[in-house]
C-alpha cells in the first residue's frame, strides 16, 4: 500500500508510526525522481533532505510552527507532503507550482526563498514578532545546501545567539552548494566527527560540575567549567555554534529517521537558541545524482533509467560555453587574467578556465559581496579579474560595485549569466534588473553582445579597458557556433554597429535583441517600411556618432532590451532625447515592471512582445498613430 497516496498534509503524516516513515521516505524520493524527469529542476538537494522534512512534519505543528527553508531548491519533499503532491506534476511549468517557496502557494511556506542565505534572519525576526505577540509556537530555520559559505546567515546567528531567544537552527550539511563548498567554515563542519561518545563526555561533565560546586563552592565550580570548555574544545568543534550562543546537537545521520526524529522532539521541548547539524548526502537514492552532485544540482527533464538529458543537446553551444572557453582562451594570452565566481563554476562556465588554470581561479561561495571586493582588491594589484555571477544573484553585491569598484574607477570585468528573462526558474532568478542598476553606476561600461563572437569581442575589449565594465547574455544557446577566440578581434569601444539602414524607423536592439530588430525591419522593409536596424552592443557609452546620423533624418526610435524598461536602456535614451530632440518620439520595448511568471522562456519573449513579430507590430501601431496625429 502507498503510504504517500494516503498523505494530503501533515496531519496524515503524523498518523504514521515511526516504523512507517522509511517506507514513506522512499516513495517520497521515487516521486521526485519520477516528476522531475518530465519537468527538470534541482533535484539534488531536494532528494538529500527527504529525510528531514518527514522528521520536522512529524515533530513541529506546520504551519503554526514556523518551518523556513533555506534555498527554496531543498523543499521539493516538504512541498509534496503539504498538500501539493496532486499538483507535483506541474512543478516550474506554466500555471504550476513554482521550483522555489512561495508565501501565496501554501500556508507551509513560510518565507519565500530562491536565493541562499535568507532562513536565519528571516527566522529571527519571525520568532521576535511571536515573542511581541505573546505566542510560543517554534521557529526553525533550517539553513543548508551551502548557506553557510553565505554571510547573511552568520549575521543572522550572530544576532539570534545574542537575543537569547527560543529559536533552533538545523544546519543541513551536505558538503555542497551548486558546487563543492569551499571556504574554512566548511572545512571546520567536515571535520567535526559523528561520535556520540562527545555527547555523554559534555553531559557527565556538567553533572560533574553541579556535583563539584555542592561539595566545594562557587570558587572549584569555576575552575571546574574551565575544565569543562577545554575538554570541549578538544572533543566537539560544535563550539563555533556555542561561542555564538547557539546549545550545540551533533552531527547526526540525516538519513536516519530514528535518530531525527527524536533528536528533534528532544530539542523541541528546550528553550534558547540550538542548532542540530544533520549530515546529508545530495543527491541521495538516485545513482546518477550521488555520482554527480554538482552536475545533478539542477538540470533539464531526463531519462530516469540512463541519466541522459531527454532533449538531445545539439545546435550551437550556449552562452555559458562560449563564455568560458572565451575567457580561457584569454587567459592563454594574458596572464593578468583569474576568474571569480560565487559558488557556481559549473553554472558560470568558469569550470573551464579553473581546469586549464587553476591557480588564477577564485570561488569564494556563496558571498558575492566578498566576491566583487576580493576582485577590487586584485585589481589594485594590476591584476584584470573577471567576476561571472548570474545577473539575479549579482543584485547582492551592489554596494560593493559602487564602493569598492566603481568610486576608485578600477578595472573589474562583470560577465552576468542569465541575463533576461529565466523561464522556468520563476521570479527569484529573473535577471531583469542589471541594465538599469549597471547604468545607474558611474563610470560603468554596460554592453550587450548580439552573438557569440561579440561576446568574445566585448571581453577582450573589457581586459583592454581601464575602468569597470560589464556584460550579459541569456540562459540559451548562443545564435551560432563561435570563431577560435584568438581570431576574434575587439570591439571598437562605444561603437554599435548598423544591421539594416533605413529612415521611417529606427530600431536599436540591445544584446539578444539585436538579431530580432533586424529581422523585425526585414518584415517592415517587405511592406514598404523603410526601417534601421542597430546593433546597439554599448549601452553606455552610446555611440555618438551614429547616433547622430539617426537623429537626423529619422522622428521614431523604438528600443528594445530583454530587461526591465523602467530605468533601461529605452528611459535613459528617452530621457535624453527629450531635452535635446523633443521631436522624436521614443517607444521603449522590454519587460514590464511586474514579476514574471515561470514559463518557458521563448514563451516570455513572445508574452512581451520580444520577438522579430512582436516588435514588427510595435512599430506599424507606432508608424500608424504618427500618421493619425
Amino acid at each position: 500500500m502507498s503510504l504517500l497516496a494516503e498523505i494530503q498534509g501533515p496531519e496524515d503524516l503524523k498518523k504514521l508510526s515511526r516504523a512507517q516513515l522509511p517506507q514513506l521516505a522512499q516513495e517520497v524520493r521515487d516521486h521526485l525522481i519520477d516528476c522531475c524527469s518530465v519537468t527538470g529542476g534541482h533535484i539534488g538537494a531536494s532528494l538529500g533532505v527527504v529525510e528531514l522534512a518527514i522528521a520536522l512534519l512529524y515533530e513541529f505543528d506546520s504551519p503554526t510552527d514556523k518551518v523556513l527553508w533555506d534555498v527554496g531548491h531543498q523543499a521539493y519533499a516538504w512541498k509534496l507532503l503539504t498538500g501539493r503532491r496532486d499538483e507535483f506534476q506541474t512543478l516550474r511549468t506554466e500555471g504550476g507550482i513554482s521550483g522555489f517557496l512561495k508565501r501565496d502557494e501554501s500556508p507551509h511556506d513560510q518565507f519565500g526563498a530562491g536565493h541562499a542565505g535568507t532562513a536565519m534572519s528571516a527566522a529571527l525576526g519571525m520568532a521576535a514578532a511571536r515573542d511581541l505577540h505573546g505566542q510560543d509556537h517554534k521557529v526553525v530555520a533550517v539553513v543548508g545546501d551551502g548557506a553557510l559559505t553565505c554571510g547573511l546567515s552568520y549575521e543572522g546567528m550572530n544576532n539570534a545567539g545574542h537575543s537569547d531567544r527560543d529559536i533552533i537552527l538545523i544546519v543541513n550539511d551536505n558538503g555542497m552548494s551548486i558546487s563543492p563548498n569551499v571556504g574554512a567554515i566548511s572545512t571546520l563542519l567536515g571535520s567535526i566527527v559523528a561520535d556520540p561518545r562527545t555527547d555523554r563526555l559534555r553531559e557527565r561533565l556538567k553533572k560533574m560540575t553541579l556535583k563539584i560546586g555542592d561539595v566545594f563552592g562557587d570558587g572549584v565550580v569555576h575552575l571546574a567549567k574551565n575544565v569543562e570548555e577545554s575538554v570541549k574544545n578538544l572533543f566537539s568543534n560544535g563550539m563555533l555554534f556555542e561561542e555564538l550562543g547557539f546549545r550545540y546537537f551533533g552531527p547526526i545521520d540525516g538519513h536516519d529517521l530514528d535518530k531525527l526524529t527524536q533528536t528533534l522532539a528532544h530539542v523541541r521541548g528546550l528553550g534558547g537558541p540550538r542548532v542540530v547539524h544533520v549530515l546529508t548526502e545530495k543527491g541521495k537514492g538516485f545513482a546518477f545524482a550521488e555520482a554527480n552532485r554538482e552536475k545533478w544540482h539542477g538540470l533539464a527533464a531526463y531519462d530516469k533509467e540512463t541519466g541522459e538529458a531527454r532533449k538531445a543537446a545539439s545546435g550551437p553551444p550556449s552562452w555559458t560555453q562560449v563564455f568560458g572557453d572565451a575567457i580561457t582562451g584569454l587567459a592563454e594570452e594574458r596572464e593578468d587574467v583569474i576568474a571569480v565566481t560565487a559558488a557556481m563554476p559549473s553554472g558560470s562556465g568558469t569550470a573551464i578556465f579553473q581546469k586549464r588554470f587553476p591557480e588564477r581561479f577564485f570561488d569564494v561561495g556563496i558571498a558575492e559581496g566578498h566576491a566583487v571586493t576580493f576582485a577590487a582588491g586584485a585589481a589594485t594589484q594590476g591584476i584584470r579579474p573577471i567576476v561571472a555571477i548570474y545577473s539575479t544573484f549579482l543584485q547582492r553585491g551592489y554596494d560593493n560595485i559602487i564602493h569598492d569598484v566603481a568610486v576608485q574607477h578600477l578595472p573589474v570585468t562583470f560577465c552576468m549569466d542569465r541575463a533576461g528573462l529565466v523561464g522556468e526558474d520563476g521570479q527569484t532568478h529573473m535577471g531583469l534588473y542589471d541594465i538599469p542598476y549597471m547604468l545607474a553606476v558611474p563610470g560603468m561600461t554596460v554592453t550587450a553582445p548580439k552573438d557569440a563572437d561579440e561576446l568574445i569581442g566585448l571581453l577582450r575589449t573589457a581586459l583592454d579597458h581601464d575602468g569597470p565594465f560589464c556584460t550579459r547574455y541569456p540562459r540559451d544557446k548562443a545564435p551560432e557556433d563561435p570563431n577560435p577566440v584568438g581570431s576574434v578581434p575587439a570591439i571598437p569601444y562605444g561603437t554599435w554597429e548598423l544591421l539594416r539602414p533605413g529612415r521611417d524607423v529606427a530600431i536599436l536592439g540591445t544584446g539578444t535583441m539585436a538579431l530580432p530588430a533586424a529581422r523585425a525591419a526585414e518584415l517592415l522593409a517587405a511592406e514598404g517600411i523603410d526601417a534601421a536596424a542597430i546593433n546597439a552592443r554599448f549601452l553606455k557609452p552610446m555611440d555618438e556618432t551614429m547616433l547622430a546620423d539617426i537623429l537626423a533624418h529619422c522622428r521614431l526610435v523604438i528600443t528594445v532590451e530583454e530587461g526591465a524598461v523602467i530605468n533601461g536602456f529605452g528611459a535613459m535614451l528617452a530621457a535624453r532625447l527629450d531635452a535635446t530632440h523633443p521631436s522624436v518620439r521614443v517607444i521603449t520595448m522590454g519587460v514590464p515592471d511586474e514579476l514574471i511568471v515561470q514559463a518557458a522562456r521563448s514563451r516570455q519573449l513572445e508574452r512581451y512582445g520580444l520577438t522579430a513579430d512582436g516588435i514588427a507590430a510595435r512599430a506599424r501601431a507606432a508608424l500608424a498613430d504618427a500618421v493619425v496625429r
